[in-house]
């Protein structure tokens, strides 16, 4: 008698090669002992039996043998194969199969668009989203969250309001992970304000949604926000993770706010973070950045396992506070330890030699970094050996090496170049590179700021008027200065001839008293420091009222007598104010650490660590 069933069935065959997957030959062998089963039937099985597929190898081989079965151009087969290949991260392989189907379902489009943002093809995968609107489909919940994802790594938020407006109209503007993707874009493209008013408005947030929010105000500058922001994560039942304990590390740092990092350095022992090589790190910089480089140089002995950041944060350390030496020092350890420098490090080391002025140091490491460790200099490598050539005086060789770089020199560079002349009073070569400088950045204050101080030392008061023209013209703001104090767990702000905090009367005093001792040790304020052509005494007072004499004043005022004092200031600090701060010093007996946005000055009887030069 003929048995019932003389060849496998579509269930049995099915069950039989997934078990069987790890050799593709079996795809083969066990459909060939079934002529009859139809095309239909055979894509089902292979797309059933690509569920077993756990290797990438297996993978190919299978989808080699699609070709033997005439299924090279079945869409369902070739899909299955497309999302295979997105889920072992070959996303090129995906794309060939992807463009050979030719109508995806939404789910592949998806698949698609996720799988370009996760591999960082920022511009394919909105090309793909794009494609997605042309074709006349509807972007749904999961497509928005990774379109807006690469909106936030080109940091295009033109684009992001774009799809915002389409999420809105797609009716996916109350979804959680929408939301928060949202969160991040607007984080992400410097748009805070936004970003906020997305977080506010969610009803239900979770740990990406508030962890975005707090970096977006840290990388941001919004630093005391950074802070609050954290107070609202703990008093929402929000418990902190690494990326927001980073954040707040970064704000105290940027803010020399130290009684606050002294606090989260012991919140981060209680949760357990020490042990994070990078909370280690961003601890390291954030007592380096208050100004306690001891404390930083003790955490940096003790910390295991030190990977490149850390160490490049410490050579950096030394590098920002004048200890050349001591930065060149650290990284000799780091390449005897066996840790290999790139071209970050390397930045550190340079800049580090800028500051000390170690002129032939820096050459030295530039050619090091170049010849041993064959690395290319990048734009950040070539700024700092323009820095460190234009602070020695050697501007002509600064020029030599922007002009012959591989590369088209950006405005910092110029702009290192032209600060170079401020120092050293050449005019005739700062008006060359301010017009280079103008033409690439044309609404940079600070360029035109830095050509007025040139002429106003000078008393070229036509020309600074020119200037100051031009930067109306253009819609060129100058940065406004201020400086920061840390006082009893609050950052006190100052901004030039500032009236506005409530001690102001007795600040004003303090500087005045201040000010008629000064004099009678020989103090001579340097008027070239104020742009106007106006009397001398009005210049005298212009100076007297600058942001870091006023936080200077109110630390003098609310601190007891020995306290050390640590400015923050925004912008570099002038010359006048320099030399006024190593008086204040003296007369007062205290140790004053102003931190300006290049360096740390360590202010003490009347001298700077800086040995003036910065």
């Amino acid at each position: 008698m003929r048995p019932l069933f003389n060849q496998p069935t579509l269930i049995n065959l099915t069950a039989i090669l997934c078990n069987r997957f790890s050799n593709s030959n079996h795809l083969c062998t066990a459909i060939s002992a079934s002529p009859n089963l139809p095309i239909n039937q055979i894509a089902h099985i292979i797309c059933s039996v690509l569920q077993e597929c756990s290797s990438l190898s297996c993978l190919k081989q299978a989808h080699a043998k699609i070709f033997a079965f005439g299924l090279q151009h079945d869409s369902r087969v070739l899909s299955k194969f497309a999302i295979l290949y997105v889920s072992f991260n070959r996303i090129d392989a995906a794309g060939v199969i992807f463009e050979d189907i030719p109508n995806p379902c939404c789910y592949l489009w998806n698949v698609m668009i996720r799988g370009f943002a996760t591999d960082g093809r920022f511009v394919s995968s909105l090309e793909l989203y794009s494609k997605m609107l042309v074709k006349g489909l509807k972007p749904d919940k999961f497509a928005f969250p990774f379109a807006l994802k690469s909106c936030a790594g080109l940091s295009d938020l033109q684009r992001g309001k774009v799809i915002h407006q389409h999420l809105v109209c797609c009716g996916c503007s109350n979804d959680i992970f929408v939301d928060a993707a949202l969160v991040d874009m607007y984080a992400k493209c410097g748009d805070i304000e936004a970003a906020r008013l997305v977080f506010d408005k969610m009803t239900v947030r979770d740990l990406v949604s508030w962890t975005s929010m707090i970096s977006g105000y840290a990388h941001n500058g919004y630093n005391s926000e950074t802070l609050g922001f954290f107070d609202l994560m703990r008093s929402s039942g929000v418990k902190p993770n690494r990326v927001s304990i980073l954040s707040v590390l970064l704000a105290c740092g940027n803010l020399g706010a130290l009684r606050k990092g002294e606090w989260f350095h012991n919140y981060v022992i209680q949760t357990g973070f020490q042990s994070d090589i990078l909370v280690a790190t961003a601890i390291m910089d954030m007592y380096a950045k208050c100004g306690s480089l001891d404390l930083a140089c003790s955490l940096f002995d003790e910390t295991a396992g030190k990977d490149l950041v850390c160490w490049s944060a410490m050579i950096a350390s030394y590098g920002i506070h004048g200890h050349g030496r001591k930065a060149i020092d650290l990284f000799e350890q780091m390449v005897k330890a066996g840790v290999r420098p790139n071209h970050a490090t390397f930045t550190c080391v340079l800049s580090a030699c800028s500051h000390s002025g170690l002129l032939e140091e820096g050459k030295r490491y530039f050619q090091l970094m170049i010849e041993e460790f064959l690395l290319a200099p990048k734009l950040s490598n070539y700024a700092c050996m323009v820095d460190l050539l234009g602070r020695a005086g050697q501007l002509s060789e600064a020029r030599e090496l922007i002009e012959s770089m591989p590369m088209e020199p950006d405005a910092s560079l110029w702009g290192s170049l032209l600060g170079a002349c401020r120092i050293h009073n050449n005019l005739d070569l700062a008006e060359k590179i301010a017009d280079r400088l103008f033409h690439l950045d044309p609404v940079h204050a600070g360029y035109h700021v830095l050509l007025s101080n040139i002429y106003a030392a000078k008393s070229r008061w036509n020309e600074v008027e020119e200037v100051r023209e031009m930067m109306a013209r253009r819609g060129a703001n100058k940065t406004q200065g201020f400086s920061l104090i840390e006082y009893d767990n609050q950052v006190h702000k100052f901004g030039v001839g500032d009236r506005s905090h409530p001690q102001w009367e007795k600040i004003y005093a303090k500087l005045e008293e201040l000010a008629a001792q000064m004099k009678r040790l020989g103090y001579v304020p340097l008027t070239d420091f104020v742009l106007h052509d106006i009397e001398d005494e009005a210049k005298e007072a212009a100076l007297s009222y600058h942001s870091e004499r006023l936080a200077i004043a109110f630390g003098l005022i609310n601190t007891s007598p020995g306290t050390t004092l640590r400015i923050t200031k925004n912008l570099r600090i002038c010359g006048d104010c320099h030399n006024a701060i190593k008086l204040i010093s003296k007369i007062v007996n205290r140790v004053i650490l102003v931190r300006d946005m290049h360096r740390f000055h360590h202010f003490e009887d009347g001298a700077c660590s800086c040995g003036d030069y910065w």
